[in-house]
């Protein structure tokens, strides 16, 4: 592990990287926004299990595997983006449906429910091939090869930064509630929300399709 020094550095960069707006906080945001308070934290937890998918991967050497080899990073990340952009485009569906007139129209159609959205935060940040770019790129910046074996403190460190970014979606998810809640009695703006919702989550799995692998 690093020294003290060093992991305050490494603390306060992974502090930095979790509250720098990318693409798990929009999400985060967007199910927050579509279905409400447990939703939006259901799935910060979701994608928090996602990312340690790719720490236990980085620090078996499956994630560098992944990178070197072109056909596999194209085929995970078409299947992340493939899986937002239904995700997107069912929201859509959704809420497209929420027109009856009626005044609870803007809560027609009822939520996924925090296990699904849950399920659905672990396979969006799982099948994202740049999460597993960002985790081999940062973390090894803070480890010393010539200490010993690097796996434990690659996964303690990848942990740590996990559990900061979840934290900051956990945060998103409240603040995002909260404009939706004050939203609750104009239900014509709950169904703008939930369009404009599903809208990013077709616009992350877009730009993810065109992400490129990294050089090297």
């Amino acid at each position: 592990m690093p020294d003290l020094t060093q992991l305050a550095l490494y603390f306060a960069a992974a502090l930095l990287l979790a509250v720098t707006p990318g693409p798990g906080l929009f999400y985060v945001a967007a199910r927050s926004l579509a279905g409400g308070r447990a939703e939006g934290v259901a799935s910060s937890f979701g994608t928090g299990l996602g990312g340690m998918v790719h720490v236990l991967a980085g620090s078996l050497g499956v994630s560098a595997v992944l990178l070197a080899s072109a056909e596999l990073f194209t085929i995970l990340k078409l299947a992340g983006a493939a899986y937002l952009v239904w995700l997107g485009f069912r929201t859509l569906q959704a809420a497209r449906r929420d027109r009856a007139p009626d005044l609870g129209a803007g809560l027609a159609q009822p939520p996924i429910g925090s296990g699904r959205a849950f399920r659905e935060g672990v396979l969006v940040e799982a099948l994202n091939p740049k999460t597993a770019a960002f985790f081999l790129a940062f973390v090894p910046q803070f480890l010393d090869p010539a200490a010993g074996p690097v796996a434990w403190p690659f996964v303690a460190l990848g942990f740590i930064s996990v559990a900061l970014n979840t934290l900051a979606d956990i945060v998103v998810a409240f603040a995002a509630s909260r404009i939706r809640d004050g939203a609750a009695a104009r239900p014509g703006l709950i169904r703008r929300l939930r369009l404009g919702s599903g809208g990013a989550m077709v616009a992350l799995g877009l730009g993810l399709a065109l992400a490129r692998r990294p050089a090297g």
